[in-house]
C-alpha cells in the first residue's frame, strides 16, 4: 500500500490518495482543491479510483469532490450528520454535489479496496458527523487529531468535551505504532501523540 499526500486547496488541507499497487485501485481523502494536481498524482500510479472518502464536512477537505467525481467516477462517501449539515447550508460546510454524498458512513463500517479494508471510527467533536479511517497500521484523522494539537471546536456543531472523548475513547486505545495522518501538517504516531499532545493530559 503506498500512501500519497497532495496539499490542497487555499487552506493547504491534506489529501490523501491510499493506493493498492497490485490492483492499482485507489481511496482519495479529503480533496479540498486542487484537482488538477490530485489526478496527475492518480495517474502517474495508473489508479483507478474506487472512492472519494470525506473526514468531515468543511469546505477546505470538500472543495474539490465534485470536480474530481466528474474526472473518476467514484462514488462520495462521508459521515451522515456532516452530510446533514452540509444540506441545511451551515456555515463552513460544503460544497458536496447536489444531494449530497451517495455513501453516509457510521462507525464501524468498512470500505475496500484492492486488498486493504479501510474501517470508518465516528469521532465527532470537531464536527458532529468527522470520522477518522483506518487501514492496517495508518489512521487518517482529518480535523480531528493532529501532531501536537486537536481540531478547533467553535465552528458549527463543534463540541470540544466531544472531540476529547472521541480522541481519548477511540484513538489512543490504537497501537503505539499506529501512524496519523491528519488533515493539515505533518504525520505522527499514536504513541508520539500520548507522549507529547498537550491535550491528552
Amino acid at each position: 500500500m503506498i500512501i500519497k499526500r497532495v496539499m490542497a486547496g487555499v487552506n493547504a488541507a491534506n489529501c490523501y490518495i491510499v493506493f493498492d499497487e497490485e490492483t492499482r485501485e485507489a481511496v482519495v481523502l479529503d480533496p479540498g482543491g486542487d484537482v488538477d494536481d490530485i489526478c496527475k498524482a492518480l495517474n502517474q500510479f495508473g489508479a483507478t479510483v474506487k472512492y472519494i472518502v470525506l473526514t468531515h464536512g468543511h469546505f477546505d477537505h470538500t472543495t474539490g469532490v465534485e470536480e474530481l467525481k466528474s474526472i473518476v467516477g467514484a462514488p462520495v462517501a462521508i459521515g451522515f450528520e456532516d452530510n446533514e449539515m452540509v444540506l441545511k447550508g451551515a456555515m463552513y460546510y460544503g460544497p458536496l454535489p447536489d444531494g449530497g454524498a451517495d455513501i453516509l458512513l457510521k462507525d464501524g463500517d468498512t470500505l475496500k479496496f484492492g486488498g486493504h479494508t479501510m474501517t470508518v471510527i465516528e469521532t465527532p467533536g470537531h464536527t458532529p458527523g468527522g470520522i477518522c479511517l483506518l487501514v492496517e497500521n495508518d489512521i487518517f484523522t482529518g480535523d480531528t487529531l493532529f501532531a501536537g494539537s486537536i481540531g478547533r471546536t467553535d465552528l458549527a456543531g463543534g463540541d470540544y468535551d466531544t472531540i476529547i472523548h472521541s480522541i481519548k475513547s477511540k484513538l489512543m486505545s490504537l497501537a503505539d505504532t499506529v501512524a496519523v495522518h491528519p488533515g493539515h501538517g505533518p504525520s505522527s504516531t499514536i504513541n508520539r501523540e500520548k507522549l507529547m499532545n498537550p491535550f491528552m493530559r
